[in-house]
């Protein structure tokens, strides 16, 4: 039975490349590096329990030898990292000469930011900055898919989330007048009313979004926008149940949604940096007519007499 070797971790700057060997209680390990080839033996405990452990890797370009001292060798209680210095300053696409690679070899995802080992004046070397693409394209190599930053993802989520909810009451209101045509337009809150108060105590997440810098832009001018519609909906049609059997909350819903259906993909398009002519246009078109629309229908036409105008 040969040796086993250690779960090795890697990763790298321009000038250097760390490894972080996966073993407890190692004393003396013995490191041998040569051109662009690496030899790694120790007796330790890891995942095969107490016993000796190694491997070797051919690299994909040469390193400085043991000679001119310019492997670094740091032992601590659960592990052993080597810093390796490059013959030459350049990003690897990958730490093997070969594409393939052994399975206990896995990327260090969490040190693509870190010092060389050395110590210096000059500032830390960000590869996930420098080398955007590569840094994407090995994540997904190691793990199946591509690690999206969180406030990246919660945007794509919230965003997805409320373009489908406004898809949903357009679809309601669609089939159910589809049906029964104009009668149906009476029964339009008792159907998706609640719906579209849900859609709309969550776009006050759109007035956090800035403050918590997940958007860029200010907190007043959304917060308006977003309590403008609530003023509406919560204080002219809810608190008056007279005002919910109206025409006027039908067509009001009918463009609210028509306005969110194109935005909220427009929001996801922009946060992958897609351009999609279409949406882009209709992002920046249809608002033209929908908004004061939207505005007209929310206004009363008479006098208040009694409570909320009688539309």
């Amino acid at each position: 039975m040969g040796v086993p070797s250690p779960f090795v971790y890697w990763a790298q700057t321009d000038k250097f490349i760390s490894l972080k060997i996966d073993l407890k209680n190692v004393v003396n390990p013995d490191v041998n590096v040569v051109d662009n080839s690496i030899k790694f033996s120790a007796k330790g405990i890891g995942a095969h329990g107490e016993t000796q452990y190694g491997f070797s890797l051919d690299l994909f370009s040469s390193l400085k030898s043991d000679r001119d001292q310019a492997t670094t060798i740091r032992i601590f209680e659960n592990r052993v990292e080597l810093v390796l210095h490059k013959q030459e300053a350049s990003w690897w696409p990958r730490l093997t000469a070969q594409p393939q690679k052994p399975a206990w070899l896995k990327i260090n995802f969490d040190l693509w930011k870190s010092e060389d080992g050395q110590d210096s004046e000059e500032e830390p070397r960000d590869v996930m900055r420098d080398y955007p693409g590569m840094y994407d394209r090995l994540h997904q190599e190691e793990m199946g898919y591509r690690k999206e930053d969180f406030k990246k993802v919660y945007l794509i989520i919230y965003n997805l989330f409320q373009f489908i909810g406004f898809t949903y009451v357009l679809a309601v209101m669609g089939v159910r007048y589809a049906k029964l045509e104009y009668e149906s337009v009476a029964d339009t809150y008792e159907h998706v009313g609640p719906a579209m108060k849900f859609l709309q105590l969550m776009q006050y997440l759109e007035v956090m979004h800035p403050m918590f810098g997940y958007t860029k832009g200010g907190v007043l001018v959304p917060f308006l926008q977003v309590s403008g519609r609530a003023f509406v909906l919560f204080v002219m049609i809810e608190a008056e149940p007279r005002m919910q059997t109206k025409p006027v909350v039908f067509y009001l819903f009918l463009i609210w949604s028509l306005i969110e259906i194109v935005r909220y993909p427009f929001y996801i398009s922009q946060i992958y940096k897609k351009e999609i002519y279409i949406l882009t246009w209709l992002r920046y078109t249809m608002w033209i007519p929908l908004y004061p629309l939207g505005k007209a229908k929310s206004t009363p036409e008479y006098p208040v007499t009694g409570g909320l105008a009688e539309l």
